[in-house]
Parts: structure tokens; C-alpha cells; sequence
């Protein structure tokens, strides 16, 4: 009769041994995972953003709705437009280099991200804030007749 009541302390013993491990194991893969953990909200389409493809390349919007100081996101492009000083127009792609999560908006010169709060620069894309390792990665975007388009 002991042996049974043994195995039965053993068996649980180890049984919540192994639940434990796999809930640790679950949560540092989630800690670590690539893909966002969150879907941030935020963030601003240009009211004027068509998406339409040129020969230019993909217009994004009119210029004149990118606010001097701040910018705008395009989600649906994957940009970030920014207007670091009247008439200059920067791109940035518009996901973090931290974990992949897409910014979420864009305000007091800085392009920011909701999953981590990662900040970068208006102005280049560096980071202000970590956890991000990098800047943003750059668009090459051009301005015609008033629009914004991807180069």
C-alpha cells in the first residue's frame, strides 16, 4: 500500500513539475517572440492617401496634409512621411526594429511605438528611446505636383 501512495506523490510531484516548466517555457517564447504581441492603435491615414500606382511609384498623399514637426503613418504602404522642418519630407518604414510591431503614431517629433514604447527621430529615424536596437529603416519617397510618392 505505500509503494501506491509513493507513485501517486511522484506522479504528481512531477506532473506539476512539468506544467510549471512548460508555462515558463510559454512565456519566455512570448517574451522573445518576433511577431507583435499586441495590435497597437493609432496612427493616422492621410485623408488624401490614395495608394495609387504611377509610373512614379504609389502616391501616398497630398504634401500639404503632413503636419510641419510631425508626420503621418501609412499603414496600408508600410510608411511613416515625415516633416522634420517645412518642406522637408523624410520616409521611414513603419515598423519597429524592436520586435516588428508597427508604430503608432506620430507626435512631439518623435515616431513611437505602442508595443514597447520605442521612440525614434522625426529627422532620421534614430532611436530616442530603446528597447528598439536601430533607427527605422528609410523609404525613399519623393514630392510632385504636391503628393507624396514612394520613389
Amino acid at each position: 500500500m505505500s509503494d501506491v501512495t509513493t507513485s501517486g506523490a511522484t506522479s504528481r510531484r512531477v506532473l506539476l513539475a512539468s506544467a510549471g516548466a512548460v508555462g515558463a517555457g510559454a512565456l519566455l517564447a512570448a517574451c522573445g517572440s518576433e511577431a507583435p504581441a499586441t495590435t497597437p492603435t493609432g496612427g493616422a491615414t492621410t485623408p488624401g492617401a490614395t495608394g495609387e500606382t504611377t509610373g512614379a511609384g504609389t502616391v501616398l498623399g497630398k504634401a500639404a496634409d503632413i503636419p510641419v514637426g510631425g508626420g503621418v503613418i501609412f499603414k496600408e504602404q508600410g510608411v511613416v512621411v515625415t516633416q522634420p522642418t517645412a518642406g522637408q519630407y523624410v520616409g521611414f518604414s513603419n515598423i519597429c526594429t524592436h520586435q516588428n510591431c508597427p508604430v503608432s503614431q506620430v507626435e512631439a517629433g518623435k515616431i513611437k511605438c505602442q508595443c514597447h514604447f520605442s521612440e525614434f527621430s522625426i529627422t532620421d529615424g534614430s532611436v530616442l528611446n530603446p528597447p528598439a536596437p536601430r533607427p527605422l529603416d528609410k523609404k525613399e519617397i519623393k514630392v510632385e505636383n504636391g503628393e507624396i510618392k514612394l520613389a
